[in-house]
């Protein structure tokens, strides 16, 4: 197995005794590694990366390893006066010195330190889990805010950049086969009327940004709710991992996207529309948690979209499921036909019910801004 042979050119002691697949991503192949010496045990996660996805696995490591340096820093500087202890995986050096190992076949693989003694969840499981899930976020933009974007490389060109995102749709639902789907599917009919009806507000964001109203900023880029890790032993958020997406971008796009997979009850991959909404009280709650760490930084401009960006992103997922439905599955791993459609269905019902709650969630914002 190549996974084995690779788990043992990165620099930790040990003999390898087992490799297992874990976690439920839909990008990258993912691998719990442990080791053992006479005396311990050492445990990493090994993870190949996903070059059909990430272009240059080499630019996204750099980012990777700048990142987490730089903020490793900043908790450390920090660590007499915080609440709990933050952590942050780290990037295993190789034996050979690089932050990565390439296999035979050209593959790029990566190992990074765990984090102990916690655990992710697939779900928000009550208000203080959201304000936890919305505290790990803030506080990882925070110490990472000051970091100068130009030192980072652009490894998702058009990533979050909803408008590109309508553009390849636009393109893909002029091929035959999404043609054909559209016309004997009644669901992909009606979620092709969604997309239509809301098309002048995909910009909105990016306008901004070009208006001088909001501004670049390093983002962790995917903090879904399974990207936070909370303390087995205290119930307190300890970091947030998954940084393959750290890049330059509007923290919009990341509070946005911690609402919208954190704030849903019924998750990303329910069947039943009806389940499907936004809790207000976990979005207080998240929203609560995220302004304690991220309020230093915003500005009134960054305050003013943080609605938008709930909505945006919740269209920006349900369009991206939908347009690799519409395309025959080529990005998002499948486990049965017609899941990625299902999970557009999800996102635009989500979509939906934010839309039906802007009063109360802007009021909520104004509250704790």
């Amino acid at each position: 197995m190549i996974a084995e042979s690779i788990a043992t050119q990165f620099d930790v002691p040990g003999r390898l005794v087992a490799l297992k697949p874990i976690g439920a991503g839909n990008v990258n192949d993912t691998y719990r590694v442990i080791l053992r010496t006479t005396f311990s045990e050492e445990q990493f996660i090994l993870q190949r990366i996903n070059q059909a996805v990430f272009k240059d696995p080499v630019a996204v490591m750099a980012n990777m390893k700048a990142v987490t340096d730089h903020a490793h820093r900043r908790i450390e500087a920090e660590a007499d006066h915080a609440d709990r202890i933050w952590q942050l995986p780290r990037v295993i050096p190789a034996k050979d010195g690089k932050d990565y190992v390439v296999d035979a076949k050209g593959g790029h693989w990566r190992a990074l330190s765990m984090i102990a003694s916690s655990t992710n969840y697939e779900k928000v499981n009550e208000p203080e889990h959201a304000a936890e899930a919305g505290r790990v976020l803030g506080h990882f933009q925070r110490i990472i805010s000051d970091f100068p974007t130009d030192g980072l490389a652009d490894t998702l060109p058009g990533f979050h950049i909803t408008p590109g995102y309508l553009a390849s749709y636009d393109r893909v639902i002029a091929t035959p086969g999404a043609k054909e789907r559209l016309q004997t599917v009644s669901e992909a009919r009606r979620l092709g009327k969604f997309v239509e009806q809301r098309r002048d507000f995909v910009g909105i964001l990016e306008n901004a940004l070009e208006a001088g109203e909001l501004n670049l900023r390093p983002i962790h880029g995917d903090p879904k709710i399974t990207n936070v890790m909370i303390d087995n032993f205290t119930g307190k958020g300890t970091a947030i991992v998954d940084l393959d997406t750290v890049k330059p971008g509007l923290v919009h796009y990341d509070f946005g996207d911690a609402v919208r997979s954190g704030c849903n009850p019924a998750g990303e991959e329910t069947s039943d529309l009806s389940e499907v909404y936004l809790d207000l009280d976990l979005f207080g709650a998240l929203v609560r948690g995220y302004l304690t760490e991220a309020r230093e930084f915003l500005t009134e401009g960054d305050r003013k979209y943080l609605y938008d960006s709930v909505r945006l992103i919740a269209f920006e997922l349900g369009l991206r499921f939908f347009t690799d439905y519409l395309a025959g599955d080529v990005y998002f791993k499948i486990n049965y036909e017609g899941q990625n459609l299902n999970r557009a269905r999800v996102q635009f019902a989500l979509c939906e019910s934010i839309e039906a709650r802007e009063g109360k969630m802007r009021g909520i914002l104004e509250k704790h801004c």
